[in-house]
């Protein structure tokens, strides 16, 4: 990657989460739609001003031009202008390949205007795999369901049937205790469901969630829980040990540091790196912290992610070296174990993802 020699020899990274990127061309409306919800933002920025204006806006214009063949922080117009000229399908395709990942998991089932796993994997000339969100696959089998039995049984056979090709599963869920629910609270639970939804109405049953992520463990495939704050799942961290299922924690900031620290406390529990990877690395054995981009929409979210994550990591390291706390070797294979060791272990990837390297 430009401008980080330290770092030269490491292998690509994969990426442990992010729903792919959008298709067609977008203007600089559409665009700046994208990058609002990158930030974190909503509706059209304040008069005057651009979601340009903002940390990722920076990060694309520094990083992103180059691999378009571009000056760093060209004018957002002179970008989009190119990136319109290269033509939507080569610039995704040149920022992908110029993003440094080279395994990319993706969310299953994202929405028909962003790439799937099999898109991605061309563009970027990549591996790309596919994760699997429970409470879709709940929703989907719900809208062709009848009947209350129906229902559970489906739901298991498509839970099933995901595991055979899925890499992990992955659930919203922001609670979970310590024990499965009973099949007599399933049964009320999808039919209270079942009776006031409509078609495509969101899961929002608890009993019903609890009762996806224990299918789910049950599978022995690693799970991801997108829960805010880690602190509600606690109980069920608990409760899996010793399962089988690898539990992969992905919270929203700044639940980072809580997130390690529960890693660090349970065998089978995993976690996001988070943005601030010299936070979560001081709360948990470096073995047990993962990189993702979340990046959705644009492909220049994958390129910022990836550049952020190893800048953050070489600083943390040479900071490191310099204090004499570990010497360069330890700090190649500590970058390597967050970057892509340790998703390599935990989501089975082994041979293919190292050819991939």
């Amino acid at each position: 990657m430009d401008g980080l020699p330290f770092l030269v020899d490491q292998p690509p990274l994969i990426d442990g989460y992010s729903h792919g990127a959008v298709h067609g061309e977008l203007g600089l409306g559409s665009f700046e739609t994208h990058l609002a919800t990158a930030v974190g933002a909503h509706g059209p920025a304040p008069a005057g001003t651009s979601y340009f204006d903002s940390l990722i806006g920076l990060a694309i214009r520094r990083w992103c031009p180059p691999l378009l063949g571009l000056e760093p922080h060209c004018p957002p117009a002179r970008y989009l202008a190119r990136r319109r000229e290269v033509g939507a399908y080569k610039a995704g395709r040149m920022l992908l390949r110029g993003s440094g990942i080279g395994t990319f998991l993706l969310e299953a089932g994202t929405p028909s205007d962003l790439t799937s796993a099999t898109e991605i994997a061309t563009a970027a000339e990549a591996r790309a795999h596919e994760v699997v969100r429970l409470e879709p696959l709940a929703e989907q089998v719900a809208d062709t369901s009848g009947s209350v039995d129906s229902f559970i049984g489906y739901t298991a056979e498509a839970l099933y049937a995901a595991a055979q090709h899925a890499t992990a599963f992955a659930s919203g869920a922001t609670y979970c205790d310590g024990t499965a629910p009973e099949a007599g609270e399933v049964r009320r639970a999808a039919d209270r469901w079942l009776r006031a939804r409509r078609p495509g109405d969101r899961l929002a049953e608890p009993a019903l969630v609890r009762h996806l992520l224990w299918s789910a463990v049950a599978t022995g495939l690693p799970v991801q829980l997108h829960g805010p704050d880690p602190r509600p799942l606690a109980a069920f961290l608990r409760a899996t040990a010793g399962v089988g299922s690898d539990l992969v924690l992905l919270p929203a900031a700044p639940h980072h540091r809580r997130a390690a620290q529960l890693a660090a406390a349970h065998a089978h529990v995993y976690a996001d790196a988070g943005p601030r990877p010299e936070e979560t690395l001081a709360q948990a054995p470096f073995g047990k912290l993962l990189f993702s981009s979340g990046a959705r929409g644009l492909p220049e979210l994958y390129v910022t992610g990836a550049r952020f994550f190893v800048r953050a990591m070489e600083r943390l390291v040479r900071e490191w070296t310099t204090e004499g706390l570990c010497g360069p070797e330890d700090g190649r294979r500590i970058t390597e174990m967050v970057a892509s060791g340790t998703a390599r272990r935990v989501y089975r990837l082994g041979a293919e993802a190292t050819a991939a390297c």
